[in-house]
């Protein structure tokens, strides 16, 4: 259990992060949806769309901690901080399965009627992508006993954004080889169901702290 001094020092240390994960992060969303519609690549406008609930995930957690630290000393409010964590935790799940479903939907209709791929220049945007996500990670990175649903949030989002850079990267290299343009439709409907699938796991854990779930 820790002290309310060790306590008030993780959740400054995590705002910091998410607060620098964040500035990073929006400024590749902007150029992977922008090379993803110039490419006509579904996989890569997914992997910036996915990464735009990234951005908004990681902006909620920087709220959170940012509100927790602004009014925690406050002598005329009071609220249940791992609750404010939660909920932040709670909407990102939310966020990401909404995003997830849209992908399904958008890759499936890719399937269904292929457009040609600018294949090299969406290579190009999902390798940074790539490498963004995994500055974010280590930036992320937290020990077991320093974690809550809000930084397990953020963290998630970074590893889901990761997954489908690399899922993007290797549809379209496998794409361009072989003039294939179903596998960056099909890269979008597996990174969908691997999203929705992390999401959910994080709102049971989340969601019985906000409902204070315990077995007796």
């Amino acid at each position: 259990m820790h002290d309310g001094h060790t306590e008030h020092h993780h959740h400054r240390t995590h705002e910091q992060k998410t607060r620098w994960v964040l500035i990073i992060t929006a400024v590749t969303m902007v150029l992977e949806i922008s090379a993803g519609y110039y490419s006509n690549s579904m996989a890569l406008t997914a992997d910036g769309w996915h990464m735009a609930t990234h951005v908004f995930a990681v902006g909620l957690s920087w709220i959170a901690y940012y509100t927790i630290r602004k009014y925690a000393q406050s002598e005329h409010l009071s609220f249940h901080k791992e609750k404010v964590l939660s909920l932040a935790g709670f909407t990102s799940a939310i966020a990401l399965i909404i995003i997830a479903v849209y992908m399904a939907i958008e890759s499936t209709t890719r399937l269904l009627a292929p457009l040609p791929i600018r294949f090299t220049e969406a290579i190009v945007v999902a390798s940074i992508g790539l490498v963004v996500n995994a500055i974010s990670a280590a930036v992320l990175h937290h020990d077991k006993e320093d974690s809550d649903h809000n930084i397990r949030a953020a963290y998630i989002h970074v590893l889901a954004d990761g997954l489908t850079s690399v899922t993007a990267i290797i549809a379209l290299v496998l794409g361009a080889t072989y003039n294939l343009y179903s596998l960056d439709a099909l890269s979008g409907i597996i990174g969908s169901i691997v999203i929705i699938s992390w999401a959910v796991t994080l709102i049971k854990a989340s969601g019985k702290t906000l409902i204070e779930f315990e077995r007796k």
